[in-house]
């Protein structure tokens, strides 16, 4: 079949449960083929080989039960990088590269050209990846309680040349000294209870990256509780959060005694950001 028919095909294979079916499909096949989108548009009437053809239709199967592209291309873009991404790990969202760009203005102004930053709850690498990218002279620690995710994230920093950033297994900041200009994490923040859990692309999603108790606040009280301590004078703690959770972050931060707490929307109008200042 050529790529034009496998294509189609595709689509209306995918149309019931993707919402983006056509992008799906030529992502899919791109990677099938070692090509990119613009060759496959290029070249519509090229035949796919049989054995190409049917892994081809096998991932579209895959992506039509629901399994994330991502996973099924085992990468990903994240602001300037690239990133590989397994089961072990959460899918980097656009809203997370936003607390990125905020991160980067923070840590800039706590730390000058010379920051000391920990990203909590790594995962893939993303975070702490796309600050060393942006800023070579910081310093950046990860960490994560998962071994399969910090394996990730290891591989991730050797194929973009970043080894400097320190990988380190642990709950939170057990067995860290720090201090640090800048503490950021995007923790797990969604209900236990939440049905979304097990809807669309998050459902295949490591769910301790996802959960964090009755409320969702499980893990960022803790944050606040315990992240003043690992920040210099100045030095900022940065949290991504539930878009219904504007209220409550910034009040676990007031109460932890920092100050200039302040919560940001992301693209989408949601509050999904708090940030705040050890004095």
């Amino acid at each position: 079949m050529t790529i034009d028919g496998l294509l189609a095909e595709a689509v209306a294979g995918l149309t019931a449960t993707s919402d983006s079916p056509r992008l799906d499909a030529e992502l899919l096949l791109a990677e099938t083929l070692g090509r990119n989108r613009t060759w496959l548009r290029t070249w519509p009437e090229v035949t796919v080989e049989a054995p190409l053809a049917t892994h081809f239709r096998e991932q579209v199967a895959r992506r039509a039960a629901g399994e994330p592209v991502a996973y099924l291309l085992g990468r990903t873009g994240f602001h300037a990088i690239d990133l590989a991404v397994t089961p072990a790990t959460l899918i980097p969202r656009p809203e997370t590269e936003e607390l990125v760009e905020r991160a980067l203005e923070l840590g800039g102004a706590a730390g000058a050209d010379r920051a000391r930053v920990l990203d909590i709850g790594t995962g893939s690498g993303a975070i702490a990846l796309a600050l060393a990218a942006a800023r070579p002279n910081w310093t950046v620690t990860a960490t994560d309680n998962s071994s399969a995710a910090l394996a990730v994230a290891a591989a991730n920093a050797a194929e973009l040349g970043l080894e400097r950033v320190e990988l380190h297994a642990g709950d939170l900041f057990a067995g860290l000294t720090g201090p640090w200009e800048l503490i950021v994490s995007n923790p797990p923040y969604i209900a236990a209870d939440d049905p979304h859990l097990g809807a669309g692309d998050v459902g295949f999603e490591p769910r301790g990256a996802l959960a964090a108790g009755p409320d969702g606040l499980d893990c960022l009280r803790r944050l606040a509780a315990e992240g003043p301590a690992h920040l210099v004078p100045g030095g900022w703690l940065l949290v991504e959060h539930g878009w219904d959770q504007g209220a409550a972050v910034p009040d676990l931060f007031t109460e932890a005694g920092l100050a200039e707490v302040a919560t940001h929307r992301d693209l989408a109008g949601q509050e999904r950001f708090t940030e705040g200042r050890r004095p």
